[in-house]
């Protein structure tokens, strides 16, 4: 079948089963021909506020269906689509939203940014606009994502591709009218890509308003859920569930459960292979401007232990060193990636600059290596990188073997001025209660070189991650800087 748009495809799927779910968040669930019929009338309610094709439409709604409903009603009328977190707080907000002078926002009441025409949550659109198909109109580009980055000033980035799906050709590994699960926020490139991806084929696509561990794996076996994806965080939460809590749930269902985000810990990637079995274990890499991308299975992976796979979808990945030379395989140095297109296909910034190369390779700041057979590892952000007295520390490397630990939560490791080592590592660990710190110590010694223990040591209660599991070094470090 032809690449049809969002609204021609869901439409196509509403047609041949209308009566099926299509998505169910906590206590709602709406069939495919409720969910068309809203969207339908939503993108005639945003037409009638001037949202025309090329326009930005920020949707600021918490994980739920209304989330959903308003992209696609955004998309149909060819409006690029931006979900910015409902908590976001206006000074974090606001200059974001300055950046792309939005046609409309979803989910701010009336008058909260200045002129422009706003809806609030839980708006009900007016029965006078038709719940009939539009006419089709392809929305190219349809999704934008915002970034602080490093630097702490609000980007956005546009992805190029065309709005455009084969209800017979599913992506990113997802089966055709199966269940998907989206435990991850929606405000981010990876489970909303995945919640639209699984929609258009046909999938019934499981929302959950917020992450719990628990609730997650009853999920997985309440609704047969074929395919999720998570965070490395998540993996282990869930993992320290204990084998009698997963025991009481049936998890054969599930066919990929695939991590993203940040580089699984060994330990925890074999976890789940034993839970599960190797084919069921997948991991990708990538960068919200999708420069490239990697995949592997668990299978893969026993065979390359702690790889993130090869280049997938004609992508490719080369390594450069300090003076821009290529490495060879097993050398450290930057990941640079070419997307399938060439240079500078797959996105374009509002509010920053790309970092390009002369000969079009574009790294996301990611250090690592290649080996013989051109699989993927990755070490760690350049900026997180510790030196201290002299050697190299990857700070993903010594949090892997803290959060190992049965006593601890998360953990979060950076670098602090030291008058004797440059830099002494110093581990921020979350956990319920502290905890013997020379406990933590001995279990350290037996899972990574003396260098990389960490030479103090923190106990917090709050959480160090956010609920995508992604944690902001460079803050945390600033913030003991100012402290001492």
């Amino acid at each position: 079948m032809a690449r049809l748009s969002i609204g021609r495809a869901l439409q196509w799927w509403a047609e041949k089963d209308g009566g099926r779910p299509a998505l169910s968040c906590e206590q709602r669930s709406i069939t495919r021909r409720e969910f068309v019929q809203e969207c339908n009338g939503l993108s005639r309610a945003f037409q009638a506020l001037g949202v025309k094709q090329g326009d930005f439409v920020v949707v600021s709604l918490p994980n739920s269906i209304e989330l959903i409903e308003a992209a696609v009603a955004a998309t149909q009328l060819g409006a690029v689509v931006m979900p910015i977190s409902s908590r976001l707080p206006p000074a974090e907000r606001d200059p974001v939203i300055e950046l792309v002078k939005p046609a409309l926002i979803v989910g701010l009441p009336a008058g909260s940014c200045g002129l422009t025409p706003t809806l609030p949550q839980g708006y009900c659109r007016p029965k006078e606009f038709s719940s009939d198909p539009l006419p089709e109109v392809i929305a190219h580009p349809w999704f934008a994502t915002t970034s602080g980055g490093s630097t702490g000033r609000p980007k956005v980035i546009v992805n190029n591709q065309a709005g455009l799906f084969d209800p017979e050709v599913p992506e990113a590994n997802l089966a055709i009218e199966r269940s998907s699960l989206i435990p991850g926020p929606l405000y981010h490139g990876a489970p909303f890509h995945t919640a639209l991806r699984a929609l258009m084929a046909g999938n019934h696509v499981i929302v959950m308003p917020r992450f719990d561990a628990e609730t997650c794996i009853r999920l997985i076996d309440q609704y047969r859920v074929d395919y999720v994806p998570v965070v490395p965080t998540m993996m282990n939460r869930m993992w320290r569930l204990g084998p009698e809590v997963l025991g009481r749930h049936d998890l054969s269902s599930l066919r990929i459960l695939v991590s993203l985000g940040a580089a699984c810990p060994a330990w925890l990637k074999e976890c789940w292979i034993e839970l599960l079995g190797p084919a069921h274990v997948h991991e990708f890499y990538t960068c919200t401007e999708q420069l490239g991308m990697t995949w592997i299975s668990g299978t893969e992976w026993l065979e390359h232990r702690g790889s993130v796979g090869r280049p997938i979808n004609g992508s490719q990945v080369r390594i450069f060193g300090a003076g821009g030379e290529e490495l060879p395989a097993g050398e450290i140095g930057d990941i640079y990636l070419m997307p399938a297109g060439g240079p500078g296909t797959s996105y374009r910034y509002i509010g920053a600059e790309s970092k390009r190369r002369e000969d079009g390779w574009e790294t996301c700041g990611d250090l690592g290596w290649l080996d013989a057979e051109g699989y993927l590892y990755i070490a760690d952000r350049r900026t997180d990188l510790i030196v201290s007295g002299g050697s190299n520390v990857y700070p993903a490397e010594v949090e892997a073997a803290i959060d190992q630990h049965p006593a601890v939560r998360a953990s979060a490791v950076i670098g602090l001025p030291d008058d004797d080592l440059g830099h002494r590592v110093h581990a921020i660990v979350e956990a319920e209660q502290p905890f013997d710190v020379d406990d933590l110590r001995r279990w350290l010694a037996g899972r990574l070189a003396a260098s990389k223990i960490p030479r103090s040591f923190e106990f917090v209660s709050e959480a160090i991650r956010n609920e995508s599991g992604k944690v902001r070094r460079a803050a945390l470090r600033q913030a003991r800087l100012r402290i001492g």
